[in-house]
């Protein structure tokens, strides 16, 4: 543990034990980086400061619960916290991608858009990290094609040489998949849409 983390590990423990000052010290020590961290993916410094505002506001309501348990990595659970509010205000300000809930549904499209800016990338990353974690449940003849012909741009024909199913069978258990895929949605309460 390098000097700085047992520095915060002490200031953490202090305010907990009821010294305030202790908490202006940890601010004070890491205002710069996590402000930079935010401003670099919203770009406006009043949403920064906001979001800024947001995440110390929830670092001292889960210390003054006791609900802090990262012994030695403040800094890193301080930026996950202000990494999810920035994630959180595009969400709310309904710039997450769009998805239509009709037939030819497609979750994947924002997966293949090349042109993303910084402020899209990390909406990205979670939609992806969020999509993965989704297929994950689906069963295995269906995860499989979906997987072939999503991420390995395989065509029908391909995925049918290589399960040894007929393109009518490949063509609907990816049917299939994307039917459940939306059902696992629904299930998880994941908002795709607004």
């Amino acid at each position: 543990m390098n000097q700085s983390t047992s520095c915060d590990a002490l200031l953490v423990s202090d305010y907990m034990n009821g010294n305030e000052t202790a908490l202006c010290e940890l601010i004070t020590r890491h205002k710069d980086k996590v402000y930079r961290f935010i401003y670099s993916k919203v770009y406006d410094r009043d949403v920064a400061e906001d979001i800024f505002q947001d995440t110390f506001i929830k670092v001292i309501k889960t210390l003054k619960r006791g609900a802090y348990n990262e012994e030695g990595k403040f800094l890193p659970w301080v930026m996950r916290i202000a990494h999810n509010l920035v994630i959180d205000h595009f969400r709310r300000n309904n710039r997450m991608p769009k998805f239509e809930n009709k037939d030819d549904f497609n979750i994947f499209s924002v997966l293949s858009d090349g042109s993303l800016n910084a402020e899209k990338a990390i909406i990205k990353d979670q939609v992806e990290t969020d999509v993965r974690r989704l297929i994950e449940e689906l069963p295995e003849d269906q995860k499989e094609v979906l997987i072939m012909r999503i991420y390995k741009e395989m065509s029908f024909k391909e995925i049918s040489e290589q399960t040894g199913v007929s393109i009518n069978t490949a063509l609907g258990r990816m049917r299939y998949a994307l039917i459940n895929l939306r059902k696992v949605i629904d299930k998880h309460n994941i908002i795709l849409t607004n």
